[in-house]
Formats: C-alpha cells, structure tokens, sequence
C-alpha cells in the first residue's frame, strides 16, 4: 500500500530534508572548485601567452638589431687556419689575443656546449672555424652571471660558453675574426652577438657541426 504524504513521519520528513540540503550544498561546492579550477586555467593560459608573446617579441628585436652593425665589435682579418698539435696555451703576454678570434688550431674542434672548466684554447678556435660563438667569462664572475650566459646558449648548437683565466674583460664573446668585450652578462649585445654570428658569414667552415673534443666535464 503506498504511503501518503500525511503518514510520513516529522523525524522522516526532516531527514529527507537534511538530506536534500547537504546534496544541495555539495553541488554549490563542486561547482564552485571547478569554476574556481576554470579560472585558474583562464589565468594559466593568459600568462602563458602574454610570456609567449614577450619572447617572440624580444626575439624579433635581436633579429632587427642582429641585422645592423654591433657597437664595440673589433674585427681582424687575414688569419690562418692550419692545423697545428700542441700549441701553446695564450698568455697575457705572448702576443697572443685573449682569448684568440681565430688562426692556426688544433685538428679537433671543441664540442659546443656549457663548461665549468676552461676548455682546450686551440679546440675552441677550431670550433670557431666551423661557426661557433665562444663565450668567455672572467673565472671569478658572479654565479648568476654565469647562468644567464648559460641560458643565453640554450637551443644553440654552435654556441661555446666557457671560464678563460686572465681575460682582460669580464665577458668577451668571440668569432671568427670578431670579438665583443662586455662588462656584463645582461649587457643586451650578447644575445645580438649571437644571433648574427652564430654560423654567420664570417664562418670559413659554414656548415661543419660543433663537435668533436670534450674532454673538460661540463657543469
């Protein structure tokens, strides 16, 4: 026989009631996490593209200020390029530019890469030969000068970063028959530098990969 509405009892009624109220409620809180959740998502992809958006646009700036002249490039020309073993390392003092842009060096390149410990001098030069930035640094330079050079070479594969004792500037950057002394790793001519000559026109092996010796453990 079914119940009526009149034989539900007063304790019965107020349970369904609870009941209902705290499903109610549960609903109200599901909803509200995932509009709360949506918003989050709103906000992840807004940042995202605005910080996609900034990249691009600095990206594009180095392009532009890539394709004119850099201030403070020295360049030398006429250089040799033998292949010469056990070439002496560089000094202050022996006529030798610190680090060199080029000439006569050994017959294995040096890997590009990121190193903590300063690289075979001669095999660096060879790497510039085949289109590599080298970037040097002062051993003594702040850590997170270091890092921002490190993260200045991610992505490249002909980019060079090295310490190199005795430099007489605190970052140089050095190519073919180029080279950018800065007194920064923020200074802005750095990611230009690269940009406009890593495997640029002043490369006499252009095409050639940035490989070869690694002997020096990266970090």
């Amino acid at each position: 026989m079914a119940t009526s509405k009149k034989d539900v009892t007063p304790g019965a009624e107020k349970a369904r009631l609870a009941v209902a109220a705290a499903r109610r409620a549960d609903r109200r809180k599901r909803i509200a996490i995932w509009s709360a959740v949506a918003a989050v998502g709103v906000a992840l992809v807004a940042v995202t593209a605005i910080l996609i958006g900034s990249a691009i646009h600095k990206r594009n700036a180095v392009a532009v200020e890539a394709t004119g002249a850099i201030a403070g490039v020295t360049t030398t020309s006429g250089l040799s390029a033998n292949h010469v073993p056990n070439l002496p390392e560089p000094t202050p003092t022996n006529g030798v530019r610190v680090p060199p842009v080029g000439g006569d060096h050994d017959a294995v390149p040096q890997t590009c890469g990121v190193y903590a410990r300063p690289v075979g001098t001669w095999h660096a030069v060879h790497s510039l030969e085949h289109g590599a930035v080298w970037i040097t640094y002062a051993p003594d330079l702040a850590p997170d000068q270091i890092a921002a050079l490190a993260a200045d070479a991610k992505g490249h594969d002909h980019v060079l970063v090295s310490p190199f004792p005795d430099q007489p500037s605190p970052v140089i950057l050095t190519a073919w028959g180029l080279q950018l002394r800065v007194d920064s790793a923020s200074d802005s001519r750095v990611e230009v530098f690269i940009a406009k000559y890593e495997n640029g026109p002043q490369t006499p092996e252009l095409g050639a990969e940035c490989s070869g010796t690694a002997e020096m453990a990266k970090p």
